[in-house]
């Protein structure tokens, strides 16, 4: 390398980090390293190859801010001209790599706040923490608790982030997250002939008191505690519900009821199951569930406006939930065809043969599987009707089983058609939304010991809904642009 390229003004911000790159390399190669198990030498690069990391980040800001226009002066957003400049004026930023500070110039007037244009060039956020920190901190927060992630960044990284401030700062990652979806995501619809597939659940979660919904907190505080242990019913008054739902795209796929219910495997080939594709899955436990069923219909909107493709809404029964979505349905004016989970139909089915069969009794099974069969060939009522009969004619005592499931088959059997279902290809089970139901919310809000606060909850959930869907490094540049625009819009006027 040439006298005058290390002479130069531009490679002096960097001669820090060129004296630790030196300091390390000498170390590398001196007569005490050579004793060392490589195990000691890693550590030994990692720990300083952070504070390297560090120094190259210190140098570019420097060096930027050595280049920073000066300007007689700027007006700010009220209109207001800005010319008492100040330069050298610091702040800390927390990084990846360690503490760094940034300088730069500062245009300020008397009763007026100071403004930083390089601030604004940066994007800096308005807390010390950098962008890198944050998007690092957001991705620890969503696989596991926060105690973890604060000890992850600590361990892996120069940076640090106490508990609380985490907090805060995946709560203020989150806040894009409805603009983010609201924008059009599909300018163009869906170029596909596929089934356009909406499902929906609900899932508790366990919430501080004064994040419960108001008939969930007055319940809990009507329930007679206990100074040892939860009470009865406790546990139950201290969750709020939390409405999950999902939509995707997937090839019908035409079957019949004895292929479903077959439980010989033959041979080593599994049976044919058409990927699901463009799958968006979210929840949310501080909206109404309303409010996000008619969001899943506006997505499938976007994604087929003139309703040329078949849709179906997938759910499992619940009362409340059909009204509603029955109700967004007439507002919309969205056709499709809803479709009862046939899981939730076999539970009832094994409850009404247990009120015919002992506990181990092997026949259990064909008798499920000969009913199961009739109803997945459209027969619901005549299951209905002959479980009845049966449990009649048996004179069974015990027969609460059969009556629930025989009112469930005739109360639904408009939405247990799955004899059409098949032949269409529709699906008919709601694998798809029981497993974003586990991975959004049981396998992190519901860990031990965690109740969580209504704002805390709800930005989890986003996160790990963007992350679900694939679209998490989308939302953070569409994040970073939006927090540019909150904290820097004085920059429209210059």
């Amino acid at each position: 390398m040439n006298v005058a390229y290390l002479n130069s003004s531009e490679f002096s911000f960097f001669s820090c980090a060129q004296d630790q790159l030196e300091q390390i390399i000498g170390q590398l190669q001196s007569d005490d390293s050579m004793d060392n198990e490589h195990g000691d030498i890693e550590k030994y690069i990692n720990q300083e190859g952070q504070e390297l990391l560090r120094c190259l980040l210190q140098g570019w800001l420097n060096l930027k801010a050595a280049n920073e226009e000066h300007k007689s002066c700027i007006t700010s957003t009220t209109g207001e001209l800005l010319n008492h400049v100040r330069s050298g004026t610091t702040r800390k930023l927390s990084s990846l790599f360690g503490e760094v500070a940034v300088t730069r110039k500062g245009y300020s007037q008397r009763n007026h706040s100071s403004v930083f244009p390089l601030d604004a060039d940066l994007n800096l956020p308005e807390d010390q923490y950098s962008d890198g920190l944050r998007h690092r901190l957001s991705k620890e927060a969503i696989r596991g608790s926060f105690d973890n992630a604060v000890e992850a960044i600590d361990e892996t990284t120069g940076g640090f982030i106490p508990k609380r401030q985490s907090l805060n700062l995946v709560r203020d990652v989150a806040q894009d997250f409805e603009p983010f979806y609201e924008q059009n995501r599909y300018l163009q619809p869906e170029e596909t002939t596929g089934l356009l597939v909406l499902t929906f659940d609900g899932k508790g979660i366990v919430m501080r008191p004064g994040s419960l919904r108001e008939c969930t907190q007055k319940a809990a505080q009507k329930s007679k505690k206990l100074n040892s242990r939860l009470s009865p019913g406790e546990k139950k008054d201290r969750k709020r519900m939390a409405q999950v739902a999902a939509v995707y795209t997937v090839q019908p796929h035409v079957r019949t009821g004895e292929s479903i219910m077959q439980t010989a495997e033959e041979g080593n080939v599994l049976p044919f199951r058409p990927p699901v594709r463009n799958k968006r899955v979210w929840a949310s436990v501080a909206r109404e569930a309303e409010s996000v069923i008619e969001e899943a219909f506006l997505e499938a909107l976007q994604r087929d406006p003139g309703q040329q493709r078949r849709w179906v809404v997938l759910i499992d029964g619940l009362p409340h939930q059909i009204r509603l979505i029955k109700k967004i349905m007439k507002k919309l004016k969205v056709n499709a065809t809803i479709v009862m989970d046939f899981i939730h139909v076999l539970e009832y089915l094994w409850k009404a043969a247990w009120c015919f069969f002992d506990k181990g009794d092997n026949a259990v099974e064909a008798w499920i599987e000969e009913r199961a069969i009739k109803i997945l060939n459209g027969k619901c009522s005549q299951v209905a009707k002959g479980i009845r009969l049966s449990a009649t004619k048996r004179e069974l005592d015990n027969r609460g089983g059969v009556d629930k499931c025989a009112n469930y088959l005739l109360k639904n059997k408009e939405r247990l058609q799955y004899g059409e279902a098949l032949k269409s290809g529709f699906p008919i089970a709601s694998g798809v939304i029981e497993g974003a139901c586990r991975h959004i919310i049981n396998d992190r809000l519901d860990i031990t010991g965690a109740r969580w606060s209504l704002k805390g909850a709800e930005a989890i959930l986003k996160l790990r809904s963007l992350k679900s869907s694939g679209d998490f490094d989308a939302y953070w540049e569409f994040h970073k642009k939006k927090s540019k625009q909150r904290n820097y819009d004085f920059l429209q006027e210059n």
